[in-house]
């Protein structure tokens, strides 16, 4: 009897949603899988739904793809499409580029928290 594969739907979200940023910031998987210090394949089987990321990997992915967490969590296909206007392209860069810009996107997701919870007091 052939083994059924039932993809978790969660899996499938974040997935797609790995891949819409992954493609916006022009990576290609295996750049991914590189700077997440996995094999491609490792990748290729979490962007397609099949196998679920583990928490420590989703966090590093989303520092390098400029974006939170739970962003990559949104089933709502508008809600990342207007995130993915932040993303930038970038092409022919070593890990250790990655990492850089990886810390750059944090600094700049802070700052945007920051004015977000200073607005919000400013309001009360």
């Amino acid at each position: 009897m052939p083994q059924s594969t039932h993809i978790n739907p969660m899996n499938k979200v974040i997935g797609n949603n790995l891949k819409k940023f992954r493609d916006a910031n022009g990576l290609t998987q295996e750049n991914l899988a590189e700077y997440l210090g996995i094999g491609r394949s490792a990748y290729s089987n979490y962007e397609s739904g099949e196998r679920e990321m583990p928490l420590a990997l989703l966090e590093k992915a989303a520092d390098l793809l400029g974006c939170d967490l739970d962003l990559l969590l949104e089933e709502n296909a508008e809600t990342v499409g207007n995130m993915l206007t932040c993303a930038f392209r970038m092409d022919n860069m070593s890990v250790v580029d990655m990492q850089q810009i990886a810390r750059f996107k944090e600094i700049v997701k802070n700052y945007l928290k920051m004015n977000r919870l200073i607005a919000s007091h400013e309001c009360k």
